[in-house]
């Protein structure tokens, strides 16, 4: 068999980074002790196969077998250094590992542990969120302070931070027991949410959507779903997704440019994954007070079931961001509710709470929102801020 030329095995293992990180490292903290020894196994792995694959060929199923060669490696390691592992603290005992097979095993729990493991309450909210979107899903550092509207250094140390909390407090690498589920779900949920909205509009890159992401998202909340069935707020956050998800098809046009929402043609929306979504809704909406991501969902399904744009029940949707507002004040949350204060009562409303968002020190590199005193325009529909609109590659 010929030897693949060297572009065609750099694509393949940046292809595998992009979209087996997070089940090689997550299967690799299984024998790895701690989460620093196992990302060093996955990056020697992913090194290895760089020169590897080039003489030996691409294998068929590369996750296989970056996770064989990472938890291989992990293994070396924890053998040459088993006197110095004995006094640190471990994330788990090790287990045994015949690394005689390229199948990988149960995946989806794997990550479910991770991001337990990153969830852990010992952890301030945002650094669980931050440390598993930079663990599970190999987001650069750069990425995630996007995704946080942080400097890259703020969340370096952020990240630096919980791994070191994680090992000084010997905090375990399971799935916990149901007693203690409810008091991690809320971050786990964080995480799922921002896995998802990371992948659907992606903070760098060559492509508005990293598909990979936004699927890994989409999968993680159904495991969440299988795990917790009568949970609202899993519920909640599975119906925001699949109603979200539904209008990817039609996010872009020919030339890979994004198409606003009021020009979308809605009869390549997924019917099915909107059915789904609102019946989810309507089990997540039976709490009282409905959680944050049942009513991002409620916000979604308006949108979804709208014949038209002209058909948008604005009212309800300002309504919705009211009550949001209330569970889950943020700034990106009165952004949105700004916007939909235009269309429901008024452009002059909608531009006078968007002009007092300006001095927001979280918002100035948010693409929606126009530097303060860009606000001239007589109606939202008709302002433009270059570029914020579309994503052109």
């Amino acid at each position: 068999m010929p030897r693949p030329a060297s572009s065609e095995v750099a694509a393949a293992v940046a292809d595998a980074h992009r979209r087996e990180w997070g089940f090689v490292l997550a299967a690799t903290m299984g024998v790895a002790g701690d989460i620093d020894a196992a990302e060093e196994a996955v990056q020697d792995a992913y090194a290895s196969a760089l020169s590897t694959w080039g003489v030996k060929g691409i294998p068929r199923n590369p996750g296989a077998w970056l996770t064989v060669t990472a938890r291989r490696r992990a293994l070396d390691m924890r053998r040459r250094a088993a006197t110095a592992q004995r006094a640190l603290p471990k994330l788990l005992e090790p287990e045994e590992y015949s690394g005689g097979s390229e199948e990988v095993g149960d995946i989806p729990d794997d990550r479910l542990r991770l991001i337990f493991t990153c969830c852990h309450p010992a952890l301030a909210l945002e650094a669980q969120v931050a440390l598993t979107l930079r663990l599970l899903c190999g987001l650069s550092t750069a990425d995630v302070a996007r995704a946080f509207l942080v400097p890259e250094a703020t969340m370096a140390a952020r990240i630096t931070r919980a791994k070191k909390k994680i090992a000084a407090a010997g905090i375990p690498y399971r799935v916990p027991p149901a007693s203690e589920f409810h008091e991690r779900v809320d971050g786990v949920l964080s995480v799922v949410y921002l896995v998802y909205t990371t992948g659907h509009t992606a903070p760098s890159g060559a492509d508005l959507m990293r598909r990979d992401l936004a699927e890994r998202g989409l999968e993680l909340a159904r495991t969440l779903r299988a795990l917790l069935p009568a949970d609202p707020d899993v519920a909640g956050l599975l119906a925001l997704i699949l109603l979200t998800d539904a209008r990817r098809d039609a996010r872009l046009d020919e030339h890979q440019e994004q198409v606003l929402l009021a020009r979308q043609d809605r009869s390549k929306w997924d019917r099915h994954a909107i059915a789904e979504g609102v019946a989810l809704l309507r089990e997540a909406l039976v709490t009282r007070p409905p959680g944050r991501f049942a009513l991002m969902a409620a916000i979604a399904a308006i949108h979804d079931e709208s014949g038209t744009w002209s058909d948008t029940d604005w009212q309800e949707i300002l309504v919705l961001y009211d009550l949001l507002m209330e569970k889950w004040p943020s700034p990106v949350v009165q952004l949105n509710r700004a916007i939909a204060l235009g269309f429901a009562v008024g452009y002059a409303e909608g531009l006078a709470a968007l002009d007092a968002l300006g001095a927001e020190p979280q918002l100035p590199d948010t693409p929606i929102l126009p530097p303060r005193g860009l606000i001239s325009c007589p109606g939202l529909a008709g302002w433009r801020r270059p570029g914020w609109h579309s994503r052109k590659r």
